[in-house]
């Protein structure tokens, strides 16, 4: 079917359609994750993702199709989950930011907005890897902008975007060893082709293909999937009685003028020149700290810390009109504060969602520093907060045991959304608040969040449950924010981190040949070991991990995890390496029997 334009309209059919495909072909698309472990999620992210920005463009309908756009792009934002649907909502919203003021758009537009989403995409990943979902969606836009120079059909236009990413994908084996290594393709990139496809089978078939799809039928929605629960700690953190900056020598803040403004980037409905927001963070972090630039439609927010105050305004001027300026001298506060003797506590406003107790999101979390609190309350703030996942009741336990406020129930299995830190970020009466992800892939999902956040937030880029244990231990209550940081992230670089659990197919990764059902030791991102035998598998890991040396290991027991087996490993531990100090601890965790730390 030939279409010149498309609306707002026409485009939430297609999402619809690529969201059901998608959704239709999850199984397939975790199948393809490289580790043949039975928690693969690429698939089950992305779909988590997309079905929550599908779910945002069904209540708000539009004809407009630059509001569509921006209306599945916010619903993919706050819905994203790993890194592939992070990327995945990056590519929409730099879509609908190509769109924002588009009624309708033919080919060419459609073109230079998927384009303006691989650049946006491209951005939000510090390190790129090309034969992943980036490269499928890079190609295809490249590929489109040039087509459209000779097309005026927007289906014909689409068509080509659907088979040249679909060609890039089966090309990802080229670009990325270990996925030809395995015999692959790149599992995000797949996800989507699939989505691409069902933009297409819109165009192609019309309104049939649409109104056949269980995502559109009222009487069939989309399954509402279970998402992770908050565990509040069960003492909640003692309030202190003093400002935390009364730890302060005045001369240690560097930089003391604390501004913030907005950028009006229309005044007087005259457009600004080009914002480069890439290039305008890297200026200001030239002479400031804390950073917050968010760009929305013709208004962009600018907070920054700066020894030159002069210098950040005229940085901003020539983006637009400067409008709601606020700037405070924090050294003179801080002397004020300290000549006061007695410290003065900081106060916080509690939103009408921060709720005491544990409760399925997206409704809210545990609060931290005053247990059941009614919201609307000015409440005393902390100065630390501190956000961790896990999958466990042990290891939640052990995370709350130790200062953690907030543990997110989630893992391998189940992604946190950027929502689920959000809202988790809101709920907590603190100064400052650390995030722990416990897992690289909860990573980009975590930095969302913060960047979203107008809170005083810092992420440690902890990849496992190791490693976030690791920089809870380094943390210290009475230390600066940024000891703090560089402690905690020392200490998760220091831990070597290994697990075991069961391949789901027959596979050869780097010279270890693997069997359906055989157990598999992970060291950090190498499978290093698999075997017929748990036993065996686990001294096989132990033994790779210690391999560059260790003082303590520590073992964190699964569900599936037997005592006698255990004790049986702590037997052979306790010969083989009689040096070490060994703790065991009661983890929980589903699908891996062990985890591992060596330190």
């Amino acid at each position: 079917m030939s279409k010149g334009f498309i609306n707002g309209s026409d485009f939430t059919a297609m999402a619809v359609l690529g969201a059901e495909l998608l959704n239709q072909n999850v199984d397939k698309v975790n199948a393809l994750n490289v580790f043949p472990v039975p928690d693969g999620d690429t698939g089950t992210n992305m779909n988590l993702t997309i079905a929550s920005g599908i779910r945002e463009l069904r209540s708000k309908p539009s004809d407009h199709l630059g509001k569509t756009t921006e209306v599945l792009s916010k619903g993919l934002l706050m819905g994203a989950r790993g890194n592939s649907g992070v990327i995945l909502s990056q590519l929409f919203r730099g879509f609908s930011k190509g769109l924002v003021n588009a009624e309708q758009a033919g080919p060419q537009q459609i073109a230079a907005a998927l384009q303006h989403g691989v650049d946006l995409a491209y951005k939000a990943v510090v390190k790129p890897v090309e034969g992943t979902i980036l490269t499928v969606a890079k190609e295809a836009a490249k590929h489109a902008v040039a087509y459209a120079r000779r097309t005026n059909d927007v289906t014909e236009l689409m068509k080509e975007v659907y088979e040249k990413a679909n060609e890039t994908l089966q090309r990802t084996p080229d670009m990325l060893p270990v996925l030809k290594q395995v015999g692959v393709v790149d599992s995000g990139g797949q996800g989507l082709v699939l989505i691409y496809e069902g933009f297409v089978r819109y165009l192609v078939e019309g309104e049939g293909a649409y109104e056949s799809y269980s995502l559109l039928s009222e009487a069939a929605p989309p399954e509402e999937v279970s998402v992770p629960t908050a565990q509040p700690a069960s003492a909640p953190r003692k309030a202190t009685n003093f400002a935390a900056q009364s730890r302060l020598e005045t001369a240690d803040i560097e930089f003391f003028y604390d501004m913030e403004f907005f950028i009006n980037r229309k005044p007087g409905g005259k457009a600004a020149p080009f914002f480069d927001e890439y290039a305008f963070k890297k200026a200001l972090g030239k002479e400031g700290d804390s950073i917050l630039v968010i760009a929305e439609d013709d208004i962009i927010k600018v907070h920054v810390h700066s020894r030159r105050p002069g210098d950040v305004l005229n940085l901003a001027l020539p983006y637009g009109e400067l409008t709601n300026l606020h700037i405070l001298n924090m050294r003179d506060q801080h002397r004020e504060l300290l000549e006061e003797e007695a410290a003065i506590p900081s106060y916080a406003v509690l939103p009408d969602y921060a709720l005491s107790g544990s409760i399925s999101s997206p409704e809210l979390l545990a609060g931290t520093s005053g247990a059941a609190v009614p919201p609307g309350q000015v409440h005393e703030l902390a100065p630390f907060g501190i956000i961790a996942v896990a999958l466990g009741e042990g290891i939640s336990n052990i995370f709350l045991d130790n200062e953690v406020d907030i543990v997110l129930s989630g893992g391998q299995t189940m992604n946190p959304s950027t929502e689920d830190f959000v809202k988790a970020i809101e709920s907590l009466v603190a100064d400052h608040i650390y995030l722990l992800p416990n897992n690289g892939n909860i990573i980009l999902a975590a930095e969302q969040a913060a960047e979203l956040s107008e809170r005083n937030v810092t992420v440690i880029p902890t990849k496992t449950i190791p490693q976030g244990l690791a920089a809870v231990l380094a943390f210290k209550e009475d230390e600066t924010v940024q000891r703090n940081t560089d402690w905690m992230k020392n200490a998760a670089e220091q831990v070597v981190s290994g697990q075991v659990t069961h391949a789901v197919r027959d596979t050869t990764i780097d010279g270890v040949s693997i069997r359906e059902g055989d157990f598999i030791g992970i060291k950090e991102k190498a499978i290093v070991a698999a075997h017929a035998d748990l036993a065996e598998t686990c001294r096989l890991l132990i033994a790779e991990l210690m391999a560059g040396g260790g003082e303590l290991i520590t073992v964190l027991t699964g569900a599936e995890a037997k005592a006698e087996d255990t004790e049986a490993l702590e037997a052979w531990v306790a010969e083989a390496y009689p040096d070490a100090e060994l703790e065991v601890q009661e983890g929980g965790q589903p699908l891996y029997p062990y985890l591992f730390a060596v330190e």
